[in-house]
C-alpha cells in the first residue's frame, strides 16, 4: 500500500476514534472499516491477523456496551468541551503510558475540564463520578478498544515498513 493510501487509512482511523466521543457517530465502525480497507489492500498475514483480532475485540466491545447501563445524558452536564478534554486525555495517556494510560487519561481529562469549570477539587471530583456513571464507562470502553485497534495498526505498519 502506498503512502497516500496509508495516510487516508490513518485519517479514517483518527476520525473513528474522534467519532467515539460524539453521540450518534459510528466511530467503532469507522475504525473497523478503515482497518478492513487496509487489510484488503495489504494482503499480508499480519494485516489479516490484525483485522481478525480487531473484529473480535470490537464485537466484544459492542456486547459489553449493550450490557452496561443505558446512558443517562440529560442533566449530567456533559458538554462538547468535556468530550474534547476526555478524548485528548485518553489519547495522551495512551501514548505516554502505552495502552493502560488511556483510562487515567480519560478520567483525568474529565477532571481537568471540571476543575477549570467549577474551581474546587471536591466539586470537580463529584462531577467526574457523575459523568462516569452516566456515560463515561461505555464511552471509555469503546474508546479504549478503538485505541487498541489503532495501536495494533500502527505497529503492523511500522513492522511492514521496517522489512
Amino acid at each position: 500500500m502506498d503512502l497516500p493510501q496509508l495516510l487516508l487509512v490513518g485519517l479514517v482511523l483518527l476520525l473513528g476514534v474522534l467519532g467515539v466521543l460524539v453521540p450518534g457517530v459510528p466511530g467503532t465502525w469507522l475504525v473497523w472499516a478503515a482497518l478492513m480497507w487496509w487489510a484488503l489492500h495489504e494482503r499480508s498475514a499480519t494485516a489479516w491477523a490484525v483485522l481478525v483480532a480487531a473484529t473480535a475485540l470490537l464485537l466484544v466491545v459492542q456486547v459489553v456496551k449493550w450490557l452496561l447501563p443505558a446512558r443517562r445524558l440529560r442533566g449530567v452536564g456533559i458538554t462538547p468541551r468535556m468530550a474534547v478534554f476526555a478524548g485528548a486525555g485518553a489519547v495522551l495517556g495512551f501514548v505516554l503510558i502505552p495502552v493502560l494510560g488511556a483510562v487515567p487519561g480519560f478520567v483525568g481529562g474529565i477532571y481537568l475540564c471540571e476543575r477549570l469549570r467549577l474551581g474546587t477539587h471536591g466539586e470537580a471530583w463529584t462531577s467526574v463520578r457523575t459523568v462516569m456513571r452516566a456515560a463515561g464507562t461505555s464511552v471509555l470502553v469503546e474508546l479504549f478498544a478503538c485505541l487498541l485497534v489503532v495501536g495494533a495498526w500502527v505497529g503492523a505498519v511500522a513492522v511492514a515498513a521496517g522489512t
